[in-house]
């Protein structure tokens, strides 16, 4: 049985990569509806609160009104350096790669699975016309990608600390 609930939350990002306006920092609502497999034991198989329970506060403590940041971004080392110097604390939720509406479907995937949600699919709408449909297969295949790309850079870091540390 596939139960479906919707949720909203608010954030901002940029994606550095690219060269038009989205380069910039700007803000979404995001919608995101989640599609979860649940097995039917009885009348009454789970409360939608209890999708609640787990969703709302992941969105809530690390994603609305914060923003999304890819960990290589030449601005999060700055907004780094503004909270150490001001003491202002700002809500960022670091990624290991672009904030894309795609590789925001694969952290939230990730994320609501390890809480212990199965997961369909999920929809992210980035904008009332713009909506990612992203299925437990294009996780699994993500999973497989990201872990190639995650080994390919430890193997270049052990590379050049061995280089650094033979020149040493």
């Amino acid at each position: 049985m596939i139960i479906q609930k919707q949720y909203r939350f608010y954030a901002a990002h940029r994606n550095e990569e690219l060269a038009d306006k989205c380069s910039n920092l700007h803000g979404h609502r995001y919608g995101l509806t989640c599609f979860f497999e649940v097995q039917r034991t009885g009348h009454l198989t789970v409360l939608f609160a209890d999708f609640d329970a787990v969703v709302e506060p992941l969105l809530r403590e690390e994603y609305d009104h914060g923003m999304l940041i890819h960990r290589h971004d030449t601005l999060y080392e700055t907004l780094l350096d503004h909270m150490e110097r001001t003491g202002e604390s700002l809500r960022l939720k670091v990624l290991e790669f672009p904030t894309t509406v795609e590789n925001l479907c694969f952290q939230l995937f990730s994320e609501i699975t390890a809480r212990g949600l199965r997961l369909n699919r999920l929809e992210l709408r980035e904008t009332d016309t713009s909506v990612v449909e992203y299925t437990r297969q294009d996780w699994i295949d993500d999973e497989r990608r990201f872990a190639a790309t995650h080994n390919r850079e430890q193997q270049v870091e052990r590379s050049a600390l061995q280089t650094s540390a033979a020149g040493d």
